[in-house]
């Protein structure tokens, strides 16, 4: 059935430019790139962007104190971020970053036509100030004590315990995350977003239907409490662009973050020659989608349509949220190993297993998913390998052997390859509507059928008997022509089995209407096996690796640089001596230093303890060249248990200092010192 061609920017929710990608943040880009993928496959002209989210306070602080300019962290981040979305097959038509000259234009743009509207005012606001950092606090960087149920070490903001909100002035004893000082108030002219301007506005556009229902109903208890001013400035020291007229304050991270959407498409545009004018204009027959998760909605679905009105641009077509993501029923954990990062799933699994299997529980609703393990395994194995792959596997071989790869001339089974055909409006449709879940449950019965249609058949009884040639190579092409639909209809989810399959099938990329009519008197290729089986031992190695991956960041324990303000962070509490004289600290020559396959951070080390060698990995790659650390002295702890990694067993560990990645040094002791001398 074909449709009116529409012009689509699809985007998801910026990563933040301070961490690596994990599973958690890969359901959104997932489900979004499906989407994206199947409007490709419709014939639709459709764009889908991205950026890092590169500006704020944590970006400033975790790059001083690494030593470096927050750009070389930003770009090193956005490198691995673009390696890993690669690595799923993400299909970014433009990755690009909020530090970038477009979106200082587009965020000046915006702020400046609200500000000549009047939807914007200045107010003298009191702050949490550090008075040895020299810097006002974001409510983040403020603990203390929850002033509801006293629980310790909570964020200036919300209590993780309890969840209870609250001002950061209401924390008992509340102390800087930066410097551990005692905050002060200070007065500071900030500049706010008028965003009770847009209530009418806002109401009228999530009662037509662009946000879920879900969405909807929070909205209006936000309606109901009444919108307030929102700060948009940041005063310095911030790493972001600096208010065009207001010298020395920022705009605020969220202020330009989602901008970032725009600036990613004006980025493309400039490159590819798209009219990015037609896609922002009010009243433009162009569709406008974000997908985001349910946390940041407040963001996307007030202050975000909002600021685009009152700057004389289109609103969102829709704003589409999902739910978290947790693993085993449980919240992803570190020290489970089920918080794991996207590049340490792509050392051990296939990302189109997740593909599959994120796909297969999603809907439209802003529910959370569960990745079960287990399940995740058996599902994997019984559709994509069991149901799907194993249709051609069945056919291929009898096409090759009996008939030189060619397909019949007629299909042996028309009707039901009509009613596959016929199948494809109402999975297009669940595309359409983001419910994947239901999609693949229609897909994966009309596998079943395939493979009823190939066990009712017996092509390898007839094989066997003499003069039923055609009826075997008719039968056994059919199977190979319900293989090439489900390929199709599985392309958006499954993009590189696709790929795959079209190369056997010898025929062009599939589109979404491409498989009307069978593959006839038409030569395949030999088969080769299309995916595997999800071993259980390869997710036990993810699961370890990812515990291992915790376990090789914390392995040197680092004091900041005295420079930085973290320099200042409170001293642990206090242990016995005698607990003290249990560490076995010993000098040790470094004889061989060479770096280790697969891990970024570590380098492999062996001590000469003065007649004992140890192997011990440190984390000390980014620091040292391992040819210049060879034959030089360093401490060790001696008699730390030896641990099991991903590499190989460590056998102690040795001493370093400075804030992480360059700024790192090893302790050495003075020329003339004896490996094996005990350190006291």
């Amino acid at each position: 059935m074909s449709e009116q061609r529409r012009k689509i920017l699809v985007t998801s929710a910026l990563p933040y430019a301070n961490g690596s990608i994990h599973l958690g943040h890969l359901v959104e880009y997932i489900q979004t790139d499906i989407w994206a993928r199947f409007q490709k496959l419709r014939g639709h002209e459709c764009y889908y962007v991205c950026a890092d989210d590169a500006h704020g306070t944590p970006i400033m602080l975790r790059a001083r104190a690494e030593g470096i300019e927050p750009e070389e962290l930003i770009a090193r981040v956005w490198k691995e971020h673009t390696e890993d979305f690669a690595g799923f097959h993400i299909g970014f038509d433009n990755y690009h970053s909020t530090h970038s000259p477009e979106n200082r234009a587009c965020a000046n743009l915006i702020y400046e036509r609200n500000r000549d509207a009047g939807h914007i005012v200045r107010k003298t606001i009191k702050q949490a100030y550090d008075p040895e950092a020299g810097m006002f606090l974001p409510d983040r960087f403020i603990k203390g004590e929850c002033p509801r149920c006293g629980a310790e070490d909570q964020y200036g903001d919300s209590c993780e315990s309890c969840g209870a909100t609250y001002a950061p002035t209401d924390l008992k004893n509340p102390r800087s995350a930066v410097s551990g000082a005692t905050p002060v108030e200070r007065e500071s002219e900030h500049i706010f977003f008028r965003l009770a301007d847009f209530e009418q506005v806002l109401k009228d556009w999530h009662r037509a239907g662009h946000v879920q229902p879900e969405v909807a109903n929070k909205l209006d208890e936000w309606f109901e409490a009444g919108l307030a001013d929102w700060d948009i400035s940041r005063d310095a020291p911030y790493f972001g662009f600096e208010i065009p007229d207001a010298p020395g304050k920022y705009f605020y991270v969220w202020l330009d973050a989602p901008i970032g959407y725009m600036a990613s498409f004006r980025n493309l545009c400039d490159e590819q020659g798209i009219d990015f004018d037609s896609f922002w204009q009010p009243g433009s027959d162009t569709e406008l989608y974000h997908f985001i998760g349910k946390d940041i909605i407040y963001f996307h679905a007030l202050f975000w349509p909002a600021l685009l009105h009152g700057a004389g641009f289109r609103m969102p077509s829709a704003v589409w949220a999902h739910g978290f993501l947790t693993v085993d029923g449980a919240k992803m954990s570190k020290s489970r190993g089920t918080f794991i990062k996207a590049r340490t799933y792509l050392e051990h699994l296939n990302p189109e297993y997740l593909r599959y299997y994120f796909a297969a529980k999603l809907s439209s609703r802003v529910d959370d998913l569960d990745l079960n393990l287990e399940d995740f395994a058996q599902r994997v194995n019984s559709d994509l390998v069991g149901k799907v792959v194993n249709i051609a596997s069945r056919c291929a071989g009898f096409i090759h052997k009996r008939f030189e790869g060619r397909l019949a001339a007629r299909c042996g089974e028309p009707a039901l390859y009509d009613e596959f055909v016929a199948a494809g409006d109402a999975i297009a449709e669940h595309f359409e509507q983001r419910e994947y879940g239901r999609a693949v449950r229609e897909i994966m019965a009309l596998a079943d059928r395939a493979n009823q249609y190939i066990d009712g058949h017996k092509p390898w009884v007839i094989a066997k008997e003499a003069g039923r040639e055609q009826e075997l190579q008719e039968i056994c092409s059919s199977g190979i022509n319900l293989f090439r639909v489900l390929v199709g209809y599985l392309k958006p989810i499954l993009p590189r089995l696709a790929e795959q399959a079209e190369a056997f099938l010898r025929i062009e990329p599939m589109q979404w209407n491409s498989q009307a009519e069978p593959l006839t008197d038409h030569v395949i290729e030999k088969f080769k096996p299309l995916m595997t089986r999800v071993e259980k031992d390869r997710i036990d190695a993810m699961i370890e690796a990812s515990k291992e991956d915790l376990q090789a960041e914390a392995e040197v324990t680092a004091q900041p640089a005295a420079d930085s303000p973290l320099a200042k962070e409170p001293i642990a509490e206090t242990i016995p001596f005698d607990d003290f004289a249990k560490v076995d600290l010993r000098i040790a020559r470094i004889v061989r230093a060479e770096p280790v396959e697969g891990a970024d951070k570590l380098l492999r080390l062996s001590l000469d303890l003065g007649g004992e060698t140890r192997n011990v990995f440190a984390g000390i790659k980014s620091a040292y060249r391992p040819e210049n650390l060879e034959g030089r002295l360093t401490v060790m702890v001696a008699n730390l248990a030896p641990r099991k990694m991903r590499f190989g067993v460590s056998e102690g560990m040795v001493l370093a200092a400075g804030p992480g990645g360059k700024a790192l040094y090893l302790l050495s002791p003075d020329d003339g010192a004896q490996p094996g001398t005990r350190v006291t």
